[in-house]
């Protein structure tokens, strides 16, 4: 566990490098425009999705080690091709190799995460690896923001030649790794001919609970994640004047509350009702698209503009500190042993999903579209908290609050009732 979580964190540290200035690489420093700035994070994110469909039962069937390997070392060439590329056809190779990679390890991730622990320890294992992905993610952002120099393009060539150094160093790690072999996991391996028997995605998309996490999940990345490369980045600095620079800030503003919020936080989520938890996270988040709507309306001074963005990106770290313990963790209590790989990759598909249409709508609206982008996304979040109180009412008692039971195994494997005979 402790190996997964620091190749995690080095590639988040490098992911950190790029991520908040991939708008402004695109756009302005090799001068290819907003809209193709738009369609090349969109393509980063549809190239999950020819990738991710297959990743799930690749992962029950061969484990997720390879897979993990394969994503890196895949993740690692598209790095390295966008910090040289100069044109529309190779940007968006580049973007295309990158995002399937970097999509197709959070599957392997989060399955090697619920191989290495228990029910019992599984909440605060994804809580701990959210924690040191996004101290990763906003320290690479931090340093790569007093890099970085829209004048100088080899600026970018080195920040996206640290990313895929990191994606290495993570193919490394990994490979170092050797998974426990308890009873339980023998039987989610490719010996156990369940999921087979079950139908793998038929039963997955049978299972009602599933489908309206996903769609709850949708929502999520699409709110939040799904702006932050591309809307919210763009509004930043048409509408509020922010510099490029100050957008390391603000990421770093997101991480130091995730980093000071996420173990108070977890203490906290672990005896509440996972769906009431969600449903706060959409409030808090209208109220962090508020103060960014405040940034650009251009009544204040230009410092209070500033402390009103860093502030909005402050209020979604406060509400990812809230989700990382709640939305991993149940995805894995819904997933019956056998097909833990294609839970995580159908959740992992609907989040790139997300991420595709976000910045494609997004990118656009907050270039142009000021107000109406605003709006739009209070209405959103707003919209998460009633999808998370109805699926509430499709979980269990234990699924949405697993403190009400001791360290149970079953609490891991609660297969769909619609699909799976209940464990002995």
């Amino acid at each position: 566990m402790r190996r997964i979580q620091a190749g995690n964190a080095l590639s988040a540290f490098g992911l950190g490098f790029t991520v908040p200035y991939l708008y402004v690489y695109v756009a302005q420093v090799r001068d290819l425009g907003a809209t193709t700035a738009g369609a090349v994070l969109a393509v980063f994110a549809m190239a999950a999705l020819v990738a991710l469909p297959f990743t799930g039962r690749v992962i029950d069937r061969r484990g997720p080690l390879p897979v993990l390997v394969g994503a890196a070392v895949l993740a690692s060439v598209g790095a390295a091709s966008m910090g040289l590329a100069g044109s529309v056809p190779a940007v968006v190779l580049s973007a295309a190799l990158l995002g399937a990679g970097t999509a197709v390890m959070q599957p392997a991730l989060a399955t090697m995460i619920v191989w290495s622990s228990e029910a019992s320890t599984r909440t605060r294992a994804f809580a701990t690896q959210f924690f040191l992905q996004n101290l990763g993610l906003g320290i690479g952002g931090l340093i790569g923001g007093h890099i970085v120099d829209e004048s100088r393009p080899g600026s970018f060539v080195l920040l996206f030649g640290i990313e895929a150094a990191m994606f290495l160093v993570l193919a490394g790690i990994a490979i170092s790794v050797r998974l426990p072999r308890s009873l339980s996991l023998q039987e989610a391996r490719p010996e156990n001919t369940e999921a087979k028997a079950k139908g793998g995605m038929r039963a997955l998309l049978g299972h009602r609970a599933m489908v309206q996490l996903c769609v709850l999940g949708f929502v999520l990345f699409f709110a939040c994640y799904g702006q932050f490369e591309s809307g919210l980045a763009a509004y930043g600095t048409e509408a509020a004047g922010i510099e490029p620079a100050t957008l390391g800030t603000a990421l770093a503003a997101n991480t130091a509350v995730i980093v000071v919020a996420q173990f108070v936080v977890l203490k906290f989520v672990e005896r509440r009702r996972r769906s009431r938890v969600i449903a706060a996270v959409g409030l808090i988040w209208a109220v962090a698209w508020i103060a960014a709507g405040y940034a650009g309306l251009g009544h204040g001074s230009q410092a209070m503009a500033t402390a009103a963005f860093v502030s909005a990106y402050g209020l979604f770290g406060l509400g990812e500190a809230m989700l990382s313990p709640t939305v991993a963790p149940l995805v894995a209590d819904l997933a019956p042993e056998a097909m833990v790989g294609q839970y995580n990759s159908a959740f992992a598909l609907v989040k790139q999903l997300a991420l595709a249409v976000g910045p494609a709508v997004g990118g656009p609206m907050g270039a142009a579209l000021h107000g109406p982008y605003i709006v739009t996304f209070v209405l959103f979040s707003l919209g998460i908290s009633v999808l998370a109180l109805r699926l509430g009412r499709r979980l269990t008692p234990v699924q949405d609050q697993p403190s009400l039971v001791s360290r149970s195994r079953v609490v891991a494997t609660h297969k769909p009732a619609e699909q799976l005979e209940p464990a002995a």
